[in-house]
């Protein structure tokens, strides 16, 4: 009988342990998916027998973590015969540090396949990283896929070579692009932490950005956010597709679309900041005028899918942020008008509004000029009229304010 008493102890405590160790998984990094065209698109010849070794940064560290792989929009299983996760040495050379290095396995498993419109996570690897650490992600692909998945904006380099090099300090003849191919996120576990997605287009991809220098207003923030011991266990995901739209897809799905796979699906999003809406409002009339029903019409759409995100969000217990849409009076790629000027105001108008989001980051009154509100600040103008300076950028992280942002941890 006391063996028993002891057994049932053992087993409650043994119980008791396990639950406390049970990981606490949150999405460090995080790169929109989209399918690749034109000169986006990997040639054929670059992904087979090829090694494909992509630099990223992720947000926060932890004691463990795993990685996301993509085949979204491929149409077919993608095959990935060997893989690895390392600390990366030297980012422009996509040298590895050989004792941060480790292989990936997927159900035990060397080789995964994917289906096609899935994602696919590899088994936890046992390796710490400190936030802000630089991650070199290494794949083999056999044969290309028949779509790629991918995001173009990635503004890193990647590194493509033949042969199977996933473990190799250095590739050999590797050539570089600066474009991401079926990885989607990191994950890693960090008790207590939670994330932000910043859902977004090309002013949130990091237009303007050279690359390898991680000088994006997401990035910016995750810095800031790093530095406050409030905010530091809060990560920043980017997913931000340049030329998106909420209502229409442009470059890549529309925000609505994608918002389960963005927002939902990465693990421990506590906050979401939605800064999306410029380029609903520029395409209406880029290319002919439009009446004054479809200006009122335009208006009430993008309303109405703002709505439907912060219903979402708030379903799922995440915090909904809404950032007004900055001006763009001088863009001439999109030359608006009066009556384009109009229906910006109204839809920050209702983003400002008190309960329509949770919060407000009011990147128009941070951004705009105040002998022009219609046109950006000129030193933080990149020159186009549309998107920010690098200042701009820098900027942009500086107008959120960091109370908005108290980590708090999603189970």
């Amino acid at each position: 009988m006391n063996g028993l008493l002891c057994l049932l102890a053992a087993w409650c405590l043994g119980g008791t342990a396990t639950a406390q160790e049970k990981p606490h998984w949150v999405a460090s990094w995080a790169t929109s998916q989209m399918v690749p065209t034109g000169e986006n698109a990997a040639p054929a010849e670059d992904l087979t027998d090829a090694t494909i070794r992509q630099i990223v940064r992720v947000s926060i560290g932890g004691k463990r973590l795993r990685v996301r792989l993509s085949n979204a929009f491929g149409t077919t299983p993608l095959v990935i015969d060997a893989a690895s996760v390392a600390l990366s040495a030297d980012n422009a050379t996509a040298r590895i540090l050989p004792a941060g290095a480790r292989a990936l396995r997927f159900g035990g498993q060397a080789v995964v396949t994917i289906p096609a419109g899935a994602d696919y996570l590899s088994d936890p690897v046992d390796l710490a990283i400190a936030p802000g650490a630089d991650l070199a992600i290494t794949l083999h692909l056999p044969l290309p896929p028949e779509r790629q998945t991918g995001h173009p904006g990635a503004r890193a380099h990647s590194h493509f070579a033949h042969g199977q090099q996933v473990m190799a300090e250095a590739l050999a003849g590797a050539k570089i692009a600066t474009r991401w191919y079926a990885i989607g996120g990191v994950e890693v576990d960090a008790p207590g932490a939670g994330a932000l997605v910043i859902l977004g287009d090309s002013i949130t991809d990091g237009y303007g950005v050279q690359p390898n220098t991680n000088a994006r207003w997401p990035d910016r923030l995750a810095a800031r956010l790093r530095a406050h011991p409030a905010t530091r266990n809060l990560a920043v995901l980017n997913a931000g597709i340049g030329g998106n739209r909420l209502r229409l897809d442009g470059t890549g799905p529309n925000a609505l679309a994608r918002f389960e796979r963005e927002v939902l699906a990465p693990p421990g999003v506590t906050h979401l900041l939605v800064i999306e809406g410029i380029n609903d409002l520029g395409t209406l009339t880029r290319d002919a005028p439009a009446t004054p029903d479809q200006h009122a019409a335009l208006v009430r759409e993008m309303i109405g899918v703002f709505e439907q995100i912060v219903a979402r969000a708030r379903a799922h217990g995440i915090k909904a942020i809404g950032g007004t849409i900055m001006p763009d009076g001088a863009s001439a790629y999109y030359h608006p008008d009066v009556a384009n000027e109009a229906d910006r105001a109204a839809v920050n108008a209702w983003i400002r509004a008190p309960g329509n989001f949770d919060a407000v980051v009011d990147f128009d009154a941070a951004m705009r000029d105040p002998k022009n509100p219609t046109r950006l600040r000129p030193e933080l103008d990149s020159g186009d009229g549309l998107h920010p300076s690098i200042a701009g950028y820098q900027a942009m992280a500086d107008a959120v304010p960091l109370a908005l942002l108290a980590t708090a941890t999603k189970r």
